[in-house]
Protein backbone atom coordinates (compact mmCIF):
# COMPACT_ATOMS: atom_id res chain seq x y z
CA UNK A 1 0.00 0.00 0.00
CA UNK A 2 1.78 3.02 -0.78
CA UNK A 3 2.26 5.69 1.86
CA UNK A 4 1.51 8.83 0.43
CA UNK A 5 -1.48 9.58 2.67
CA UNK A 6 -0.63 12.96 4.92
CA UNK A 7 0.09 12.31 8.39
CA UNK A 8 -2.80 11.07 10.28
CA UNK A 9 -1.20 12.35 13.60
CA UNK A 10 -1.29 16.10 15.23
CA UNK A 11 2.12 15.55 16.75
CA UNK A 12 4.19 16.07 13.32
CA UNK A 13 2.29 19.50 11.51
CA UNK A 14 3.49 20.47 8.56
CA UNK A 15 5.76 17.13 8.23
CA UNK A 16 2.71 15.25 6.44
CA UNK A 17 2.92 17.77 3.75
CA UNK A 18 6.80 18.27 3.43
CA UNK A 19 7.50 18.29 -0.07
CA UNK A 20 10.51 15.94 -1.48
CA UNK A 21 13.32 18.38 -1.24
CA UNK A 22 12.92 18.86 1.99
CA UNK A 23 15.11 15.93 3.06
CA UNK A 24 18.45 17.18 2.50
CA UNK A 25 21.16 18.14 4.73
CA UNK A 26 20.82 21.71 4.72
CA UNK A 27 17.35 21.97 6.17
CA UNK A 28 15.54 20.74 9.20
CA UNK A 29 13.94 17.51 8.82
CA UNK A 30 10.23 17.97 8.60
CA UNK A 31 9.01 14.58 9.10
CA UNK A 32 8.22 13.15 12.83
CA UNK A 33 6.38 10.22 13.51
CA UNK A 34 4.46 10.29 10.46
CA UNK A 35 4.77 7.86 7.56
CA UNK A 36 7.17 8.59 4.60
CA UNK A 37 5.45 9.46 1.15
CA UNK A 38 7.33 7.00 -1.54
CA UNK A 39 7.99 10.24 -2.92
CA UNK A 40 10.58 11.13 0.00
CA UNK A 41 12.00 7.80 0.12
CA UNK A 42 15.77 7.44 -1.09
CA UNK A 43 19.12 6.00 -0.52
CA UNK A 44 20.94 2.71 -0.68
CA UNK A 45 20.92 0.48 2.49
CA UNK A 46 24.76 0.25 2.37
CA UNK A 47 24.64 3.67 3.77
CA UNK A 48 23.77 2.45 7.20
CA UNK A 49 26.67 0.55 7.77
CA UNK A 50 28.67 4.26 8.13
CA UNK A 51 25.64 5.31 10.51
CA UNK A 52 26.04 2.31 12.51
CA UNK A 53 29.72 2.17 12.36
CA UNK A 54 30.01 5.59 14.14
CA UNK A 55 27.67 4.22 17.29
CA UNK A 56 30.52 1.97 18.09
CA UNK A 57 33.80 4.06 18.52
CA UNK A 58 33.23 6.00 21.63
CA UNK A 59 34.39 6.26 24.78
CA UNK A 60 32.10 3.92 26.67
CA UNK A 61 32.77 0.85 24.54
CA UNK A 62 36.04 1.24 25.65
CA UNK A 63 35.11 1.11 28.99
CA UNK A 64 32.94 -1.94 28.77
CA UNK A 65 36.00 -3.83 26.74
CA UNK A 66 38.40 -2.47 30.15
CA UNK A 67 35.92 -3.61 32.56
CA UNK A 68 35.96 -7.43 31.07
CA UNK A 69 39.39 -8.05 32.30
CA UNK A 70 38.84 -5.59 35.55
CA UNK A 71 35.59 -8.61 35.87
CA UNK A 72 38.73 -11.48 36.37
CA UNK A 73 38.21 -12.83 32.84
CA UNK A 74 41.62 -14.14 31.29
CA UNK A 75 42.14 -12.74 27.92
CA UNK A 76 40.86 -15.26 25.29
CA UNK A 77 37.62 -15.65 28.16
CA UNK A 78 37.16 -11.43 27.76
CA UNK A 79 37.49 -12.05 24.09
CA UNK A 80 35.26 -14.81 23.83
CA UNK A 81 32.45 -12.47 25.51
CA UNK A 82 32.92 -10.06 23.40
CA UNK A 83 32.48 -11.84 20.50
CA UNK A 84 29.18 -13.16 21.31
CA UNK A 85 28.08 -9.97 22.78
CA UNK A 86 28.51 -8.04 19.83
CA UNK A 87 26.37 -10.82 18.03
CA UNK A 88 23.45 -8.98 19.35
CA UNK A 89 23.76 -6.68 16.56
CA UNK A 90 22.34 -9.32 14.41
CA UNK A 91 18.85 -8.36 16.13
CA UNK A 92 19.62 -4.53 15.78
CA UNK A 93 19.86 -5.25 11.98
CA UNK A 94 16.71 -7.46 11.90
CA UNK A 95 14.43 -4.23 14.22
CA UNK A 96 15.75 -2.11 11.43
CA UNK A 97 13.76 -3.61 8.35
CA UNK A 98 10.24 -2.53 9.56
CA UNK A 99 11.34 1.00 8.37
CA UNK A 100 11.21 0.82 5.07
CA UNK A 101 8.08 -1.49 4.90
CA UNK A 102 6.23 0.99 6.93
CA UNK A 103 7.71 4.04 6.28
CA UNK A 104 7.44 4.76 10.04
CA UNK A 105 9.62 4.63 12.66
CA UNK A 106 10.03 2.29 15.65
CA UNK A 107 8.07 4.28 17.49
CA UNK A 108 4.95 3.83 15.40
CA UNK A 109 5.75 0.12 14.10
CA UNK A 110 5.44 -1.20 17.41
CA UNK A 111 2.22 -0.34 18.06
CA UNK A 112 1.27 -3.35 16.09
CA UNK A 113 3.39 -5.00 19.36
CA UNK A 114 1.39 -3.22 22.05
CA UNK A 115 -1.97 -1.15 20.48
CA UNK A 116 -2.23 2.16 20.29
CA UNK A 117 -2.01 3.13 24.52
CA UNK A 118 -0.14 0.17 25.23
CA UNK A 119 2.77 1.65 23.28
CA UNK A 120 2.77 5.08 24.69
CA UNK A 121 4.00 3.38 27.84
CA UNK A 122 6.27 0.96 26.08
CA UNK A 123 8.05 4.32 24.46
CA UNK A 124 7.63 6.17 27.79
CA UNK A 125 9.87 3.72 29.15
CA UNK A 126 11.38 1.52 26.81
CA UNK A 127 11.62 4.46 24.12
CA UNK A 128 12.05 7.69 25.75
CA UNK A 129 13.73 6.80 29.73
CA UNK A 130 16.27 4.33 28.76
CA UNK A 131 17.23 6.70 26.13
CA UNK A 132 17.79 9.49 28.03
CA UNK A 133 19.93 7.95 30.38
CA UNK A 134 21.77 6.24 27.63
CA UNK A 135 22.30 9.94 26.07
CA UNK A 136 23.35 11.22 29.84
CA UNK A 137 25.93 8.19 29.97
CA UNK A 138 27.95 9.10 26.64
CA UNK A 139 27.36 12.86 27.59
CA UNK A 140 29.52 12.00 30.45
CA UNK A 141 32.05 9.90 28.61
CA UNK A 142 33.21 12.91 26.61
CA UNK A 143 32.46 15.16 29.01
CA UNK A 144 35.45 13.39 30.95
CA UNK A 145 37.57 13.57 27.61
CA UNK A 146 36.43 17.54 27.16
CA UNK A 147 37.47 18.04 30.60
CA UNK A 148 41.10 16.41 29.77
CA UNK A 149 41.57 18.89 26.74
CA UNK A 150 40.52 21.79 28.38
CA UNK A 151 42.79 20.94 31.15
CA UNK A 152 45.22 20.90 28.92
CA UNK A 153 44.65 24.45 26.90
CA UNK A 154 45.70 26.09 30.60
CA UNK A 155 42.01 26.23 31.96
CA UNK A 156 41.24 25.32 35.40
CA UNK A 157 38.42 22.80 34.92
CA UNK A 158 36.23 23.61 37.94
CA UNK A 159 32.53 22.99 38.49
CA UNK A 160 31.26 25.99 36.38
CA UNK A 161 33.98 25.14 33.30
CA UNK A 162 32.31 21.12 33.74
CA UNK A 163 28.93 22.62 33.26
CA UNK A 164 29.94 24.74 30.14
CA UNK A 165 31.58 21.43 28.55
CA UNK A 166 28.78 19.90 28.97
CA UNK A 167 26.06 22.37 27.90
CA UNK A 168 28.75 22.68 24.55
CA UNK A 169 28.80 19.11 24.08
CA UNK A 170 25.05 18.48 24.38
CA UNK A 171 24.92 21.39 21.93
CA UNK A 172 26.66 20.18 19.32
CA UNK A 173 24.96 16.51 19.43
CA UNK A 174 20.89 18.14 19.68
CA UNK A 175 21.97 20.08 16.38
CA UNK A 176 22.73 17.40 14.04
CA UNK A 177 19.29 15.29 16.34
CA UNK A 178 17.07 18.56 15.22
CA UNK A 179 18.61 18.85 11.44
CA UNK A 180 17.85 15.12 11.49
CA UNK A 181 17.96 11.86 8.75
CA UNK A 182 19.56 13.46 5.80
CA UNK A 183 22.12 15.00 8.18
CA UNK A 184 22.98 12.29 9.80
CA UNK A 185 23.59 10.13 7.10
CA UNK A 186 25.72 12.55 5.51
CA UNK A 187 27.74 13.34 8.15
CA UNK A 188 28.29 9.86 9.38
CA UNK A 189 30.25 8.56 6.77
CA UNK A 190 33.19 11.24 7.48
CA UNK A 191 33.11 10.99 10.60
CA UNK A 192 33.28 7.04 10.99
CA UNK A 193 36.79 7.86 8.39
CA UNK A 194 37.77 9.89 11.14
CA UNK A 195 37.35 8.13 13.96
CA UNK A 196 38.74 4.74 12.12
CA UNK A 197 41.62 6.64 11.18
CA UNK A 198 42.71 7.73 15.00
CA UNK A 199 41.43 4.71 16.68
CA UNK A 200 43.53 2.63 14.30
CA UNK A 201 46.30 4.44 15.99
CA UNK A 202 45.71 3.79 19.47
CA UNK A 203 45.11 -0.10 18.17
CA UNK A 204 48.69 -0.07 17.03
CA UNK A 205 50.09 1.43 20.64
CA UNK A 206 47.71 -1.00 22.35
CA UNK A 207 48.73 -4.69 20.31
CA UNK A 208 52.31 -3.05 21.00
CA UNK A 209 52.12 -2.98 24.91
CA UNK A 210 49.45 -5.75 25.34
CA UNK A 211 49.75 -9.12 27.10
CA UNK A 212 48.66 -11.51 24.91
CA UNK A 213 49.15 -14.65 27.25
CA UNK A 214 47.19 -12.23 30.10
CA UNK A 215 45.43 -14.66 32.76
CA UNK A 216 44.77 -12.60 36.40
CA UNK A 217 46.76 -13.58 39.48
CA UNK A 218 43.54 -15.58 40.90
CA UNK A 219 41.61 -17.37 37.83
CA UNK A 220 37.88 -17.38 38.29
CA UNK A 221 36.15 -20.96 37.90
CA UNK A 222 32.73 -22.12 38.47
CA UNK A 223 30.04 -20.23 39.66
CA UNK A 224 32.25 -16.75 39.83
CA UNK A 225 33.41 -17.44 36.59
CA UNK A 226 30.21 -18.06 34.73
CA UNK A 227 28.73 -14.87 36.54
CA UNK A 228 31.40 -13.06 35.26
CA UNK A 229 30.85 -14.31 31.91
CA UNK A 230 27.55 -13.49 32.00
CA UNK A 231 27.77 -10.21 33.15
CA UNK A 232 30.16 -9.19 30.63
CA UNK A 233 27.74 -10.40 28.10
CA UNK A 234 25.27 -8.98 29.27
CA UNK A 235 27.07 -5.55 29.37
CA UNK A 236 28.64 -6.05 25.83
CA UNK A 237 25.22 -6.68 24.86
CA UNK A 238 23.32 -3.93 25.68
CA UNK A 239 24.75 -1.65 23.16
CA UNK A 240 23.21 -3.72 20.11
CA UNK A 241 20.15 -4.38 22.39
CA UNK A 242 19.80 -0.14 23.28
CA UNK A 243 19.04 -0.10 19.35
CA UNK A 244 15.70 -0.83 19.40
CA UNK A 245 14.91 1.90 16.95
CA UNK A 246 17.08 0.66 14.13
CA UNK A 247 14.24 1.32 11.85
CA UNK A 248 14.36 5.18 12.45
CA UNK A 249 17.43 5.28 10.28
CA UNK A 250 15.76 2.66 7.55
CA UNK A 251 12.23 4.46 6.98
CA UNK A 252 13.58 6.85 4.35
CA UNK A 253 14.60 3.75 2.33
CA UNK A 254 12.90 3.05 -0.98
CA UNK A 255 9.85 0.02 0.37
CA UNK A 256 11.85 -2.07 -2.23
CA UNK A 257 15.43 -2.32 -0.74
CA UNK A 258 16.21 -6.13 0.23
CA UNK A 259 15.58 -6.73 3.79
CA UNK A 260 19.17 -8.86 3.60
CA UNK A 261 21.04 -5.68 2.52
CA UNK A 262 19.23 -3.90 5.40
CA UNK A 263 19.65 -6.54 8.18
CA UNK A 264 23.14 -7.03 6.82
CA UNK A 265 24.74 -3.56 6.97
CA UNK A 266 23.38 -2.25 9.76
CA UNK A 267 24.65 -5.22 11.80
CA UNK A 268 27.81 -5.16 10.12
CA UNK A 269 28.42 -1.65 10.81
CA UNK A 270 26.83 -1.98 14.55
CA UNK A 271 29.12 -5.52 15.09
CA UNK A 272 32.82 -4.46 13.51
CA UNK A 273 33.02 -0.82 15.67
CA UNK A 274 32.00 -2.50 18.92
CA UNK A 275 33.78 -5.36 18.76
CA UNK A 276 36.68 -3.69 17.51
CA UNK A 277 36.81 -0.70 19.81
CA UNK A 278 36.17 -3.17 22.81
CA UNK A 279 39.06 -5.29 22.01
CA UNK A 280 41.02 -2.37 22.29
CA UNK A 281 39.43 -1.47 25.61
CA UNK A 282 40.46 -5.30 26.63
CA UNK A 283 43.55 -5.82 25.56
CA UNK A 284 44.70 -2.31 26.89
CA UNK A 285 43.43 -3.83 30.42
CA UNK A 286 46.42 -6.54 30.00
CA UNK A 287 48.84 -3.70 30.42
CA UNK A 288 47.38 -0.77 32.00
CA UNK A 289 45.25 0.11 34.58
CA UNK A 290 41.88 0.52 32.83
CA UNK A 291 39.78 1.66 35.88
CA UNK A 292 40.47 4.85 34.13
CA UNK A 293 40.25 4.26 30.74
CA UNK A 294 41.22 7.81 29.45
CA UNK A 295 44.17 8.38 31.90
CA UNK A 296 45.42 4.89 31.50
CA UNK A 297 45.86 4.95 27.48
CA UNK A 298 47.10 8.37 27.31
CA UNK A 299 50.01 7.07 29.68
CA UNK A 300 50.78 5.02 26.51
CA UNK A 301 50.33 7.14 23.64
CA UNK A 302 52.29 9.71 22.32
CA UNK A 303 52.70 12.54 23.47
CA UNK A 304 51.38 14.54 20.10
CA UNK A 305 48.39 12.29 19.47
CA UNK A 306 46.92 12.36 22.78
CA UNK A 307 44.78 15.69 21.91
CA UNK A 308 43.59 13.89 18.40
CA UNK A 309 42.55 10.90 20.70
CA UNK A 310 40.71 12.74 23.58
CA UNK A 311 39.03 14.68 20.18
CA UNK A 312 37.86 11.35 18.77
CA UNK A 313 36.35 10.45 22.37
CA UNK A 314 34.34 13.61 22.14
CA UNK A 315 33.50 13.32 18.54
CA UNK A 316 32.24 9.87 18.94
CA UNK A 317 30.15 10.04 21.65
CA UNK A 318 28.70 13.08 20.05
CA UNK A 319 27.88 10.12 17.07
CA UNK A 320 26.18 7.99 18.84
CA UNK A 321 24.28 10.79 21.14
CA UNK A 322 22.93 12.25 18.16
CA UNK A 323 21.15 8.94 17.64
CA UNK A 324 19.75 8.70 20.49
CA UNK A 325 18.46 11.86 20.84
CA UNK A 326 16.99 11.26 17.49
CA UNK A 327 15.16 8.57 18.43
CA UNK A 328 14.52 9.92 21.83
CA UNK A 329 12.64 12.46 20.38
CA UNK A 330 10.43 10.63 18.05
CA UNK A 331 9.49 8.62 20.97
CA UNK A 332 8.53 11.38 23.03
CA UNK A 333 6.18 12.38 20.27
CA UNK A 334 4.64 8.94 20.28
CA UNK A 335 3.60 9.21 23.42
CA UNK A 336 1.47 11.48 22.30
CA UNK A 337 2.85 15.00 23.18
CA UNK A 338 1.73 17.16 20.49
CA UNK A 339 5.07 18.86 20.23
CA UNK A 340 7.45 19.31 17.26
CA UNK A 341 10.14 16.59 16.91
CA UNK A 342 12.76 19.38 16.98
CA UNK A 343 11.28 20.78 20.48
CA UNK A 344 11.05 17.22 21.74
CA UNK A 345 14.70 16.72 20.97
CA UNK A 346 15.75 19.76 22.82
CA UNK A 347 13.82 18.67 25.62
CA UNK A 348 15.89 15.00 26.12
CA UNK A 349 18.76 17.40 25.25
CA UNK A 350 17.77 18.89 28.77
CA UNK A 351 16.86 16.28 30.97
CA UNK A 352 19.76 14.15 29.59
CA UNK A 353 22.58 16.76 30.67
CA UNK A 354 20.63 16.99 34.03
CA UNK A 355 21.22 13.40 34.75
CA UNK A 356 25.10 13.79 33.58
CA UNK A 357 25.93 16.41 36.20
CA UNK A 358 24.62 14.21 38.74
CA UNK A 359 26.20 11.21 36.81
CA UNK A 360 29.64 13.55 36.84
CA UNK A 361 29.55 15.68 40.11
CA UNK A 362 27.96 13.06 42.36
CA UNK A 363 28.23 9.44 41.51
CA UNK A 364 31.09 7.27 40.82
CA UNK A 365 30.64 6.84 36.69
CA UNK A 366 32.70 3.43 36.47
CA UNK A 367 29.56 2.07 38.75
CA UNK A 368 27.43 3.55 37.09
CA UNK A 369 28.11 2.61 33.45
CA UNK A 370 28.64 -0.87 34.88
CA UNK A 371 24.69 -0.99 36.81
CA UNK A 372 23.02 0.80 34.40
CA UNK A 373 24.00 -1.41 31.44
CA UNK A 374 23.56 -4.74 33.26
CA UNK A 375 20.15 -3.41 35.04
CA UNK A 376 18.99 -1.86 31.24
CA UNK A 377 18.61 -5.33 29.84
CA UNK A 378 15.95 -6.06 32.31
CA UNK A 379 13.50 -4.22 30.16
CA UNK A 380 15.51 -3.81 26.63
CA UNK A 381 16.21 -7.80 26.12
CA UNK A 382 12.46 -8.67 26.50
CA UNK A 383 11.46 -5.71 24.69
CA UNK A 384 13.76 -6.43 21.50
CA UNK A 385 12.57 -10.70 22.10
CA UNK A 386 9.17 -9.30 21.53
CA UNK A 387 9.82 -7.02 18.46
CA UNK A 388 11.69 -9.54 16.42
CA UNK A 389 9.38 -12.04 16.99
CA UNK A 390 6.53 -10.04 15.86
CA UNK A 391 8.38 -9.31 12.52
CA UNK A 392 9.23 -12.67 11.63
CA UNK A 393 5.88 -13.95 12.62
CA UNK A 394 4.34 -11.04 10.60
CA UNK A 395 6.82 -11.50 7.88
CA UNK A 396 7.62 -7.95 8.33
CA UNK A 397 3.97 -6.87 6.74
CA UNK A 398 3.01 -3.39 8.27
CA UNK A 399 0.43 -1.22 6.54
CA UNK A 400 2.36 2.50 7.66
CA UNK A 401 -0.76 4.74 7.36
CA UNK A 402 -2.82 1.93 9.31
CA UNK A 403 0.00 2.31 12.20
CA UNK A 404 -1.01 6.05 12.32
CA UNK A 405 -4.61 5.71 12.33
CA UNK A 406 -4.66 5.94 16.61
CA UNK A 407 -9.00 5.94 16.34
CA UNK A 408 -10.71 3.66 19.19
CA UNK A 409 -11.56 1.53 15.85
CA UNK A 410 -8.49 1.78 14.09
CA UNK A 411 -6.85 -1.96 13.14
CA UNK A 412 -4.27 -1.46 16.23
CA UNK A 413 -6.45 -0.25 19.01
CA UNK A 414 -6.70 -4.05 20.00
CA UNK A 415 -8.93 -4.07 23.49
CA UNK A 416 -9.02 -0.93 24.95
CA UNK A 417 -5.75 0.05 22.95
CA UNK A 418 -3.90 -2.41 24.24
CA UNK A 419 -2.59 -5.64 22.57
CA UNK A 420 -2.44 -7.91 25.84
CA UNK A 421 -0.31 -10.16 24.41
CA UNK A 422 2.70 -7.87 23.91
CA UNK A 423 1.80 -6.00 27.22
CA UNK A 424 1.94 -9.67 29.18
CA UNK A 425 4.77 -10.99 27.08
CA UNK A 426 7.11 -7.59 28.06
CA UNK A 427 5.96 -7.63 30.92
CA UNK A 428 6.24 -11.94 31.96
CA UNK A 429 9.86 -11.42 30.68
CA UNK A 430 10.79 -8.48 32.25
CA UNK A 431 9.23 -9.74 35.75
CA UNK A 432 11.26 -12.98 35.31
CA UNK A 433 14.96 -11.44 34.28
CA UNK A 434 14.49 -8.82 37.39
CA UNK A 435 14.76 -12.42 39.41
CA UNK A 436 17.75 -13.50 38.10
CA UNK A 437 19.46 -10.03 38.33
CA UNK A 438 22.74 -9.47 40.41
CA UNK A 439 23.66 -6.06 40.17
CA UNK A 440 22.38 -3.36 42.13
CA UNK A 441 20.38 -6.14 44.16
CA UNK A 442 20.79 -9.95 43.88
CA UNK A 443 17.30 -11.42 42.61
CA UNK A 444 15.90 -14.73 44.20
CA UNK A 445 17.00 -16.77 41.16
CA UNK A 446 20.74 -15.57 40.83
CA UNK A 447 21.37 -15.90 44.80
CA UNK A 448 20.42 -19.77 44.21
CA UNK A 449 22.48 -19.77 41.73
CA UNK A 450 25.59 -18.35 43.33
CA UNK A 451 25.42 -15.35 42.14
CA UNK A 452 24.89 -16.43 38.31
CA UNK A 453 23.02 -13.46 36.27
CA UNK A 454 20.93 -15.04 33.57
CA UNK A 455 18.76 -11.96 33.16
CA UNK A 456 19.28 -11.45 29.39
CA UNK A 457 18.88 -14.84 28.58
CA UNK A 458 16.25 -15.49 30.22
CA UNK A 459 13.77 -12.54 29.60
CA UNK A 460 14.50 -12.67 26.36
CA UNK A 461 13.24 -16.13 26.14
CA UNK A 462 10.31 -15.68 28.52
CA UNK A 463 9.17 -13.43 26.10
CA UNK A 464 9.75 -14.42 22.70
CA UNK A 465 7.91 -17.91 23.68
CA UNK A 466 5.11 -15.82 25.57
CA UNK A 467 4.26 -13.82 22.14
CA UNK A 468 5.07 -16.90 19.80
CA UNK A 469 2.32 -18.94 21.69
CA UNK A 470 -0.21 -15.80 21.98
CA UNK A 471 -0.19 -14.13 18.54
CA UNK A 472 1.27 -16.75 16.37
CA UNK A 473 -2.58 -17.65 14.82
CA UNK A 474 -3.54 -14.42 14.40
CA UNK A 475 0.04 -13.27 12.78
CA UNK A 476 0.18 -16.28 10.34
CA UNK A 477 -3.39 -15.45 9.22
CA UNK A 478 -2.11 -11.85 8.46
CA UNK A 479 1.07 -13.31 6.80
CA UNK A 480 -0.95 -15.39 4.53
CA UNK A 481 -3.38 -12.63 3.68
Amino acid sequence: MASTLPDPSPHTGAAATAAPDDHRAGRIEAHGIDVIPDADRRGRASELFAVWAATGVNYLSLVVGGSLVLMGLALWQAIAVLVVGSLFSVLTGLLAIPGPAAGAPSEVVTRALFGVIGNRVNNAITGWLISVCYFALNLSAAAVAAFSLVARAGITVNTPVKVVVIVVIAALTLTISVYGHAMIVKLYLPITLALAAVFAVVAVVVVRHADFGYVPDHPLTGAPLWAAVLAGVTMVASAPLSYTTSADFSRYLPRTTPKRAIIGWTALGNFVSGLLTCLIGVLAATAVDMTDPQSALESILPGWFTPLFLLALVLGTIAVNALTAYSAGLALQAVGLTIRRQVSVLFDGTVAIALTLYGLLISNFLDTVNNVLQLTVVLLGPSVAVYATDIVLRRNRYDGPALCDESPGGPFWYRGGVNWAGAFSLLAGSGTAALCVNTLYTGPIAAALDGVDLALPVGMVVSCVCYWLTMRRSLAAIARD
